[in-house]
Formats: C-alpha cells, structure tokens, sequence
C-alpha cells in the first residue's frame, strides 16, 4: 500500500500555528509577571551592603518585580534633599521619620523593618584600661560600658594618658558622626544626653542643663563624618591612635565578619565590641514616597529578606529570635538579648539638640 505523503502547505500551517501558541504562551507569562518597577530612592551607608547584596537582589526582583538603586545620605539629610524622582527614603531612625511628617507631611506609607542596638567599637589596649577603671565589666562573655562614667571621663577633660594610655594623644573622647546630619551620632547624642540628665530620658524641661554639656562634647570632636558606614570603615583602616572609640550600629560589625571573612580575621583580636549600658535601639524605618516605593514595603519584610538581613548583615529583625543562632557570627561577645536599654528623648526634645549640635 502506498503511503501518503502530508501535504506540505498542511504541514506549514500546523508549524505556524504551533510557533504562535509557543509565542502567545511566552507573552502571557510575561505579561503574568509584570513589569519591573525601578526604584530609587536615599539609603542609609550601613544598609548598602544589603541592597547590593546578589541574593536579596533576586529576592526582589523574582518575587516582587522590583529593582532597587539608591543614593547614600544621612538619616537626617536625606529628609531635606531634593527628592525629585525619588521613590523612597531608608533612614535608621523614627526621629527621621517624625522629622518628615513635620516638614513634608505624612508619607503614603511607613513600615519599621529592622532594628539594631547602637554600640561602642573600640580596640583591646583601651577596653583592657576601661575595665581596669571598672568602666568596662564582662558577663557572659559580653563586653558592657557604664555610660555615666565614661560621659564623666569625657566631662571632666581626663587624659588618655590618666588611665594608663600614654600612647594616646589628648583627653578621653568617643567618635560619632554629626548628630544634625547622621542617626547614629544623632541617637548617640540622645544617649548622652539621657547620661547628662541622670540616667533619665531627657525631656525639654532639662534641656538647659544637658544641651551647654552636649555641646561641649560634640565641639571637641572637630571634623565628624556624615556616614556611619564611612566613619566605620575609618576606625578600622586608620587604628587605635586615631579612633580609640567610636559610636556606631551593632550591625556594621557583624556584616563585615560575613561579607569580608579574611579581612576580620586579621582583626577579631583587636576590635572590641561595647554595648553601652544603658543602649538605645535605632529603628530602621521606611518611608515610601510614590506607589512604586509602597511596592517595596512588603518585600522587605518578606520572611525571605528578613531572614538574610539577619544571617548575613547582621539586622535584628522579626525572625531572628533569641538571636537565632549568633554561630553563624565569627564575631565574639554578641549579647543574644538586648535588655539594657532606654527610651530616646522625644522628637521635639531630639528637634532641639540637633539644632543646639549644628
């Protein structure tokens, strides 16, 4: 029997018609997920390893679309800056954010998405010194500093060399950034300035007392860097001579463990990690300031992200549980819990410092 040969304007067609499902099925994929929404917005400089970090990169852009760029500024700068095309701001504190309510009123959305505890970061020859003068104790393997005696130190103009540190120049003082354009020299002074008024909040009422000290204070320091991730990464190049003690975000340390292993390796048995007592937390609050920035709320607090902002930069947030497991930290001295802690001053109270810092 003789076999029939298709015809070939029959095979063709078939063809065509396949090639146009394949294409309509491609389509419909795409159009199922959606455009890519870039954003861009103002960064703090110690979430910026975060936001260039490959996996939360995917995170966002499989998951929810979204493309994330940034510019680095102040918590406190970015607030006035011009924000022209901007979708978002990522400050490291609630006074930013009351701080934009005041100016420019309340932004479409605002979500708290990490938090971390401000720490002291100092090296072993001067945290051996404080704790010879009892102004640094161990428990439990964590290293904390009395803030009243250290701010007394600082008051009373006591020489590096007045606690066994004759190889530093000048008088015992904590580096921080400026407090008018930076959250952690901000919330620093905040801490300093609850120390000032006796281990209380400081409200407005003591303000005549504690601002003339805070000032003082902060105008010995000279020069303060407007980022924490800058005067960090300074504190470690420059060393001991040049920043005994620096004010600055528990997570910047344990960031830095993961993201440079071999680079923290040659420093682990230097660098010191201080948690003042009492300490005070900085929130990490984002501010969207279009429908595309509301977008990128929710995937930060995606399980997913919070989990690798903990694990690998080293932001407390709702999944680390009791610290979720600080092993997989090279850092030593982690407090699993942070206890000793005190409310910052107020907005209005915080307002006013930072005009009397500026």
């Amino acid at each position: 029997m003789k076999k029939k040969i298709p015809n070939p304007r029959v095979v063709g067609l078939i063809i065509l018609i396949v090639i146009m499902a394949v294409t309509g099925i491609i389509y419909w994929l795409a159009a199922g997920e959606g455009e890519i929404a870039a954003l861009d917005g103002y960064l703090g400089g110690e979430k910026i390893g975060l936001f260039e970090d490959e996996e939360i990169q995917e995170v966002l852009l499989d998951e929810y679309r979204i493309k994330m760029d940034y510019s680095k500024a102040g918590s406190l700068d970015m607030v006035t800056l011009d924000q022209s095309g901007m979708d978002y701001l990522f400050p490291s504190s609630q006074t930013a954010l009351e701080y934009y309510r005041k100016t420019r009123g309340e932004p479409l959305k605002s979500e708290i998405i990490f938090n971390t505890p401000i720490v002291l970061y100092t090296h072993q020859i001067v945290a051996d010194a404080l704790a010879a003068e009892k102004i640094v104790t161990e428990e439990d393997g964590v290293f904390y500093l009395d803030m009243l005696k250290m701010t007394e130190l600082i008051i009373s103009d006591t020489p590096w060399a007045d606690i066994g540190l004759p190889e530093l120049y000048g008088n015992v003082s904590i580096d921080t950034t400026d407090p008018a354009k930076s959250n952690s020299g901000n919330m620093f002074a905040g801490l300093l300035a609850n120390t000032l008024n006796g281990g209380v909040t400081a409200d407005q009422q003591a303000l005549p007392l504690v601002l003339p000290r805070l000032q003082e204070i902060f105008s010995r320091l000279g020069y303060m860097e407007t980022s924490s991730a800058d005067l960090f990464s300074q504190f470690l190049k420059m060393g001991v001579g040049a920043k005994p003690i620096i004010a600055g975000y528990e997570s910047q340390l344990l960031e830095f463990s993961v993201e440079q292993p071999e680079d923290y390796e040659q420093i682990q048995d230097d660098i010191v990690m201080l948690y003042p007592s009492p300490t005070v937390w900085s929130t990490h609050v984002y501010i969207a300031l279009t429908e595309n920035g509301e977008k990128a709320a929710d995937a930060l607090l995606d399980p997913k992200m919070q989990e690798l902002a903990w694990t690998k930069h080293g932001f407390r947030t709702n999944v680390y549980g009791a610290a979720v497991s600080l092993e997989k930290f090279p850092v030593k001295g982690v407090a699993e819990d942070i206890t000793r802690v005190m409310q910052m001053p107020s907005y209005e109270t915080m307002e006013q410092i930072i005009e009397g810092l500026r």
